[in-house]
Order: structure tokens, then sequence, then C-alpha cells
């Protein structure tokens, strides 16, 4: 359950939490969240309904293009030979060249896998 504030048939603030008695132009509020394909959807900045009670905060959706989810899917297999590289040269005692090595070419076969792929269906096989 939320609370928002309207003042002037504008939403002022919104809480989670019961607002302090007193206060004028506050109304219960509820959350409109569709559901959403996981990497193939997100969701849009939310909007508010107050012609209904309790006031509704709608959340819209937005697709992913493919393009798109390439682009975050490069970058985490960065991140992740980055980590090793992280690992490896913070300690002289266990670096290992050849792991560092091993963690690049995983990540240059993995980002040229996401490249070649052209639909979602290829990019979800390579996670």
């Amino acid at each position: 359950m939320f609370y928002v504030r309207i003042i002037n048939n504008e939403v002022k603030q919104v809480w989670d939490t019961p607002p302090p008695a007193g206060e004028f132009g506050w109304k219960s509020a509820v959350e409109v969240r569709p559901s959403i394909v996981a990497h193939r959807q997100g969701y849009t900045a939310h909007r508010f309904d107050l012609t209904t009670d309790p006031v509704q905060i709608i959340w819209d959706t937005y697709e992913i293009s493919v393009a798109d989810r390439k682009v975050g899917m490069k970058a985490n297999a960065k991140f992740v030979f980055q980590q090793v590289v992280n690992e490896q040269t913070s300690n002289v005692e266990i670096y290992d060249p050849a792991v560092i090595e091993s963690a690049r070419q995983v990540m240059l076969a993995k980002q040229t896998a996401i490249e070649a792929a052209t639909t979602h269906e290829q990019l979800d096989a390579l996670m």
C-alpha cells in the first residue's frame, strides 16, 4: 500500500508508510505493474491515475531491442573478465598470467557469439 499527497490535482509526495495525521491531500494508492518478459522488456517511468480510488501508480513497459541487449551482455562479459584481472593482480603471490589470458579468451569468444546473435532466442542461449 502506498500513499500519495495530491495538491492542485498534482502528486507532490509518495510514501510507503501512513502519512502524519492532520496533513491534507493524502490518498491511498496502489501500484499497477504489468508482468514483463525478462531481458526483453523493462518498465518505463510511472504515471498516476488520479481518477481512481485508490489512486493507481501505473507502470508502462517498453521493448528491449536485440541491439541494446547485446551492448549489456558484452559489457557483462567484460566485467567478468575484469573481476578475474582484479583478483589476479591484487596479490602478487597468486598472480597467474595464464589465468588472465584464459579469462580474456573466454570473454572474446563470448563477445563474438553475442555479436553474431540476431534474435532474443540466440541471446538467451548465451546466458
